[in-house]
């Protein structure tokens, strides 16, 4: 797997990169500290298999421009924003942009590492803010599954694992497990990314 992050802060890039590593012990990672030193890596190599970018560095022409110039530069790459900023418009046009998850900044180390491990399985993380504001306003098929199981795939959703799920919500881990095998016959899923793919098509989540 290859990866470029690109981010302006040295630290925080060098700090992901050890978190893919750790994830996916082939992979190789490409950094980049601004924009325009993103867009000449990918210019000269488009075989990038995941691009992670902060839409906040500091010689982006605009939030959706640049990434957006950055999305189509990276050719078949998939795209993660990962971002201080947590504005619900911004997510969901990214999102709706085809990206395929939006990893804020101020996330614990725990969620952050779920989050990039989902989506490096195929999956597409959606911040909780923005499950939340879609539960509230109520997805159409959301009779699919019970509250308890439209509970546990918005945490799976999450990147947490089923022990997380667990102590969130006071059940053991066995109920959880019991919980996600349901959801996944509601829904024809075979695993948890497939899972949170099929309920985001769905409109559940």
């Amino acid at each position: 797997m290859k990866v470029l992050i690109a981010d302006d802060h040295a630290l925080f890039r060098d700090a992901l990169g050890q978190m893919i590593e750790n994830l996916n012990d082939s992979a190789t990672i490409i950094q980049a500290a601004n924009y325009a030193q993103a867009l000449k890596i990918l210019e000269h190599e488009n075989t990038f298999d995941l691009v992670v970018a902060d839409p906040q560095m500091q010689d982006l022409p605009s939030w959706e421009q640049g990434i957006n110039n950055i999305k189509n530069a990276a050719g078949n790459a998939r795209m993660v924003i990962i971002s201080a900023a947590e504005n619900p418009h911004s997510i969901k046009n990214a999102l709706s942009n085809g990206v395929c998850g939006y990893i804020s900044k101020r996330s614990e180390s725990k969620i952050l590492h779920n989050a990039l491990k989902l989506i490096m399985e195929g999956g597409t993380y959606v911040p909780p803010a923005i499950i939340r504001k879609n539960s509230e306003l109520g997805g159409k098929d959301s009779k699919v599954l019970t509250n308890r199981q439209n509970q546990v795939l918005k945490l799976v959703a999450q990147g947490m694992s089923n022990k997380q799920i667990a102590y969130e919500i006071g059940v053991s881990e066995a109920t959880v497990k019991l919980h996600i095998n349901a959801l996944l016959r509601s829904i024809g899923a075979n695993n948890r990314t497939q899972a949170v793919i099929t309920a985001q098509k769905m409109g559940i989540i």
